[in-house]
């Protein structure tokens, strides 16, 4: 069997322990198509947030605490960087994850796609999974805010700098109009026995790879998701800010009713829900009620198996 996985954020990374683990015990094959929206270059280097996040996860060197960066991390840059006050401030990147952002910009500026460049990073954390970008195109989130007037601000500036809380119009993905799913991605799409979409933010994380011009249409296989909202509110991050932005209630029936059904113009063939939500439903959607926190490894494999199951 090969599933494949579109995911973004901490929530993403963790769901994909669980999916590794179930391939381990069945030996499927997994690939994940990562969202690059977060993607922003700071200090002249390339930061790929959520390529990052999947691969320290995968690769155990992500920092359990904070749930994002590397595990031991030092700041000696970032203090460096505030003593010549050089914007942005409020941005800070620890020394051994520089690093990563060194080798992906070298490889990037000398004109690797940045699927090699994301292959490449993974010679040395060894994910278990393949790792590959949704596109190789520049590819970036924007919020469309109201500050002093009606301005677009990075994604990164809107949820690191201003936590989402500024009047806050609309989501842009910049790029979207002549990006291409990446190398490797629609390949993967069409051997796929099926696909999950994690229990990420809908809206920036999974949004920015539905928003790849052609990779809807490649969703042929079995597409069941996985409710990122339990009793009302988000697992993890902001989701309930950025739903309230695009009027979409918070609530797991209201997540999966924006993914939609296939045959309705949506994604979906099946969405599973925690089963503190049982009794929601998505019209032309098969919805099932299944524990859905991710408290180890083994239990995020038990939701994969579910979804199997469902499918």
């Amino acid at each position: 069997m090969h599933i494949v996985v579109l995911a973004g954020g901490i929530g993403g990374a963790r769901f994909l322990t669980g999916v590794r683990a179930y391939a381990r015990e069945t030996g499927a094959e997994v690939t994940a198509i990562v969202n690059v929206g977060d993607d922003v270059t700071m200090h002249g280097l390339r930061i790929c947030p959520d390529l990052d996040s999947v691969m320290y996860t995968l690769g155990g060197a992500a920092d359990p605490e904070r749930g994002w960066g590397r595990v031991g991390e030092t700041w000696a840059v970032k203090d460096e960087l505030a003593a010549y006050a050089a914007e942005p401030t409020w941005f800070g990147l620890g020394d051994k994850d520089i690093a990563t952002h060194l080798v992906r910009s070298q490889m990037l500026n000398a004109g690797y796609p940045l699927s090699a460049v994301t292959e490449a990073l993974c010679q040395r954390w060894q994910p278990g999974v393949r790792m590959l970008p949704a596109t190789d195109d520049r590819f970036e989130t924007h919020v469309v805010v109201d500050l002093d007037g009606e301005k677009a601000i990075h994604f990164q500036e809107w949820w690191v700098r201003h936590r989402g809380d500024v009047p806050t119009k609309r989501f842009v993905f910049v790029g979207a109009d002549t990006a291409k799913p990446a190398a490797g991605v629609l390949e993967a799409l069409a051997t796929a026995d099926l696909v999950l979409v994690a229990p990420s933010n809908p809206v920036v994380s999974i949004g920015p790879i539905l928003a790849v011009p052609g990779l809807r249409a490649a969703l042929t296989a079995p597409v069941v998701g996985f409710s990122p909202i339990i009793g009302g509110s988000p697992v993890r991050g902001m989701a309930d800010k950025c739903l309230a932005v695009l009027g979409v209630a918070c609530t797991a029936a209201a997540v999966g009713g924006m993914y939609g059904a296939r045959g309705d113009g949506g994604i979906l063939d099946g969405w599973l829900v925690d089963s503190t939500d049982a009794g929601a439903s998505v019209a032309g959607v098969t919805v099932k009620a299944v524990p859905l926190w991710m408290t180890d490894e083994q239990t995020t494999a038990d939701m994969v198996r579910a979804a199997v199951e469902l499918v």
